[in-house]
């Protein structure tokens, strides 16, 4: 029987046929391995799931597949580990930074780095696309709203590089970054995550000494219940941020380049109609599903889909299979800049408390990158095969080798 929680199971991006035999069984699936969860893989099923908080909670237990201990709850706990109200009062803090008509205030500082990318790529007549265009537009944009150094960013690419390797069949030496603390303690069971959060430390006490216009300066402002954030939960904010704000667009945009090589004809559909520029931006986003999947963890018994679940079990949401559901979408496996708005993919969640807080920004992004490489009429072609994230979290891309033509 396949085992869900398999990295190598993605080792060559989304498994369809095995989600599709799993959505046309009744009922949920019972993954029996080394860890024992309920897969919720048809889109009606998840969006319930997304949307019930008190039913499905994220406090309670954690949520990726594997456990933790209990005093590592706390340890670990950023806003997506955390249930209204007090995820709401958190996401309060930094929502206005990220509504629709906000993120259009960066549309141009996007287009600048989205340029810079290209003509480094262009002017190289191919080569690495994650390192040259799919890796810097995220972390840059992300960086520039939070405050972080030009200087530092390759540094947060590297540190969310590997706090993704976390979640993989192969994590990095307990000791990287200098890190003490107990792996089990940390986001991701990753040093990285003691290397995000030393960072955040020096560059709190810098914003401290001297405020700046930027997302940092706010949280260390910013005061829940007339208390300011302590230490560990500004840095669970900033790890947050940066992976959140760079590790889901950066897999999107990786994967972007594959579309360009696989569904020409319709990219082409866009270079002679602008007005399917969002709608393929949304499909690069469904089509890529950068993350796998979230857990829930049962507060009572319930009954979903005509399966039994009983409090404490665990409810893994399968964006990545509920993307391709053929009870919701028109032939889910087809590439369609054209697709229909609704209804809606679940790459960024189902809705609900805990959708998806940089959704506008990702898609802008996205939007502006699609949209310089076709006014360039930029072609590219792979020139080696993609090789994959070892994880079963992101559906992500490490290396991408690709020649413009």
């Amino acid at each position: 029987m396949t085992d869900l929680a398999d990295p190598g199971l993605y080792s060559a991006g989304i498994p369809h046929s095995v989600f599709a035999d799993l959505r046309s069984q009744p009922g949920l699936h019972r993954n029996e391995g080394p860890v024992d969860f309920w897969s919720v893989t048809r889109l009606a099923d998840l969006v319930e799931v997304s949307r019930d908080t008190a039913t499905y909670s994220s406090e309670v237990g954690h949520i990726q597949i594997y456990d933790i201990d209990e005093d590592a709850l706390d340890a670990r706990a950023s806003m997506i580990d955390l249930d209204p109200p007090v995820h709401t009062v958190l996401r309060r803090l930094v929502s206005s930074a990220f509504t629709p008509r906000h993120v259009q205030g960066y549309r141009q500082a996007i287009r600048d780095r989205v340029i810079a990318c290209l003509d480094r790529l262009e002017a190289a007549r191919g080569g690495d696309w994650v390192d040259l265009v799919a890796a810097p537009i995220p972390i840059g944009v992300i960086c520039d709203l939070m405050g972080v150094p030009e200087a530092d960013h390759g540094y947060m690419i590297e540190l969310s590089d590997h706090l993704v390797a976390g979640t993989s069949s192969e994590p990095l030496s307990p000791d990287a970054y200098g890190n003490t603390t107990e792996l089990r303690l940390l986001p991701f069971n990753s040093p990285a995550a003691h290397g995000i959060s030393e960072y955040a430390r020096q560059l709190g006490d810098k914003r401290r000494a001297q405020p700046a216009d930027d997302l940092i300066s706010e949280l260390i402002a910013a005061e829940v219940d007339g208390e300011r954030l302590t230490d560990e939960q500004f840095a669970n904010f900033f790890r947050l941020m940066i992976f959140a704000g760079n590790e889901t667009t950066r897999s999107a945009m990786a994967h972007l380049a594959l579309h360009l090589t696989q569904f020409p004809a319709e990219f082409d559909r866009v270079r002679h109609d602008g007005e399917l520029l969002a709608g393929a931006a949304e499909e690069v986003i469904r089509y890529s599903s950068p993350i796998l999947y979230f857990r829930r963890t049962a507060t009572r018994e319930v009954e979903l889909s005509g399966t039994t679940i009983a409090a404490g079990e665990k409810v893994v949401m399968w964006y990545a299979a509920a993307n391709f559901d053929d009870a919701t979408f028109d032939e889910p496996l087809r590439f369609d800049v054209g697709r229909p708005k609704q209804p809606a993919n679940v790459a960024f969640g189902g809705g609900g408390a805990h959708f998806c807080l940089g959704a506008s920004l990702a898609r802008l992004e996205l939007e502006i990158l699609i949209d310089e490489i076709l006014e360039r009429g930029l072609r590219l072609e792979l020139d080696g095969e993609p090789t994959y994230v070892d994880s079963n979290f992101v559906n992500g891309i490490e290396h991408l080798p690709v020649r413009v033509m």
